[in-house]
């Protein structure tokens, strides 16, 4: 089996996917369904567990009633069956934080409290990344894309649109990695096509 070829950038390694692939969110077709569609919650810290909390006054006048409840009885997280801290979820699949927007579409009530002004707390960056997963190793992390079903639509309109996954996620990368960061990683990728003639 072939070793996967990474691009390495400080402490982390990226894959390549994130060059190559083509993708940029429609909501409009998908309705947020990675929101509610999974078997836990969201990733998150214990320091984006405690902003949240903080929040949460506002955060949940946003919120749906089912995830209003089930926060009221087990609180902002929970550890999954793999040992991680993740979001609350509701009936075992839907995030707890989700509300309703036009059309039916899922959204993050974090989000919107923040677009609104009612609080300087992001959603977990998790969540903000998503397709991009991150697995923290001792001495690196891995940046790798994770493919999902529901997002083929994502996929679709970022090749319509020639938007490139690491130009989709600019805002997030930057917040993870920061600015200097994702300019080399614009450069890698750049470099890369380039050279592959992509």
């Amino acid at each position: 089996m072939e070793e996967e070829v990474m691009m390495q950038i400080g402490d982390t390694l990226v894959s390549l996917d994130l060059a190559e692939r083509f993708f940029c969110c429609d909501l409009d077709t998908c309705k947020g369904q990675c929101c509610i569609d999974g078997d836990a919650g969201a990733p998150v810290t214990e320091a984006e567990v405690k902003e949240i909390e903080g929040a949460l006054e506002v955060v949940s006048r946003h919120m749906l009633a089912d995830g209003i409840i089930e926060v009221e009885k087990r609180g902002c997280s929970y550890i999954d069956s793999e040992g991680d801290l993740v979001t609350t979820i509701v009936d075992g699949r839907d995030c707890a934080f989700t509300c309703r927007g036009e059309g039916g579409v899922c959204l993050c009530a974090i989000e919107k409290a923040r677009r609104l002004g009612e609080t300087c707390v992001e959603k977990p960056i998790s969540c903000a990344l998503y397709p991009v997963r991150l697995t923290e190793y001792p001495t690196f992390t891995a940046v790798n894309y994770h493919r999902w079903s529901i997002c083929r639509s994502a996929e679709e309109h970022g090749r319509k649109t020639g938007m490139r996954l690491y130009k989709f996620l600019e805002g997030p990368l930057t917040r993870r990695f920061g600015r200097e960061w994702y300019e080399e990683l614009v450069l890698a990728c750049e470099t890369y096509l380039e050279e592959c003639g992509k």
